[in-house]
């Protein structure tokens, strides 16, 4: 009985040197929390909480490991008083306590999506599928004009349309003016926050943080190629989730039987193209 417990690391100083190098790679080659690298390890039958893993970061007192995290080891307490408002700049929008309450989150087929803006207003469109934080990125060639916004969030969607695509969420920028238009093309609603309420999207606003660590504040996003761009999105993509399995691995079980329909369903509607090839090449 004892012999099939996990084998337990109470503290910093008893990780043994070889655990303590993997725990540090996986922060500073993959960028994983602390969370999922505990909940990794514990894949492999080693117990390491993630205060442990908190407390090695905060003992590297040349910060390279704090520079690696989404919040750099730094917290504000957000305030979530409820701002109600009544945009006038965006025609006819459709605010975010119209959304019915089926849309909180947990069903799949609702998305949040934002814009990555740079000083000279060079933008990349990111979308999240907001139960299983599956991400999509573009950079759009004429920054944030509305209406080729709107056809990039049509064009990258499309491939959902139905039951992949129930709702989407943003905020009040201009940019999502032709929110009518993506409802036309996609047969989508689109719903708007409230001003100040960042947390009502907070699946997209968690991605563009992670998206930070690689494409930080103050880049020219002119130079940021497509190919970087994919390459973030799939190494985003491929992070593992509370159940400490990425979407490509959950993939490769539906192909193996191991899981049930309607994941299959999930998985294969949440997967883009090349993601799909992706998985079956090897190359994730």
């Amino acid at each position: 009985m004892a012999e099939s417990r996990p084998r337990h690391s109470p503290g910093n100083r008893s990780l043994p040197a070889v655990l303590k190098w993997r725990i540090i790679e996986l922060i500073k080659t993959e960028q994983w929390s602390p969370r999922q690298i505990s909940g990794r390890l514990g894949l492999d039958g080693i117990s390491v909480s993630h205060e442990t893993i908190y407390a090695i970061i905060r003992r590297d007192e040349s910060g390279e490991l704090a520079s690696h995290c989404r919040h750099k080891m730094k917290y504000r307490r957000k305030a979530s008083r409820r701002h109600e408002t009544k945009a006038t700049n965006i025609r006819n929008r459709v605010s975010i306590h119209q959304r019915p309450a089926e849309a909180d989150g947990k069903r799949f087929g609702d998305w949040e999506m934002d814009l990555i803006v740079d000083k000279d207003s060079n933008a990349i469109l990111t979308l999240t599928e907001r139960s299983t934080n599956f991400l999509l990125m573009e950079k759009l060639k004429q920054g944030k004009k509305a209406g080729p916004v709107a056809k990039a969030v049509w064009r990258l969607l499309l491939p959902y349309k139905g039951q992949g695509v129930k709702s989407i969420t943003t905020d009040n920028g201009s940019e999502f003016a032709e929110h009518e238009w993506i409802t036309k093309k996609l047969n989508v609603p689109v719903y708007f926050a409230d001003s100040y309420c960042a947390w009502q999207k907070g699946a997209i606003e968690n991605a563009n943080k992670l998206i930070r660590q690689y494409i930080p504040k103050r880049t020219d996003i002119s130079t940021v190629t497509e190919r970087k761009i994919d390459k973030v999105r799939k190494k985003i993509n491929a992070r593992p989730n509370t159940s400490q399995s990425s979407v490509c691995q959950i993939f490769e079980n539906v192909n193996r039987g191991g899981v049930p329909l309607n994941v299959f369903e999930l998985v294969t509607a949440s997967l883009a193209a090349d993601e799909l090839n992706c998985v079956k090449n090897g190359s994730l």
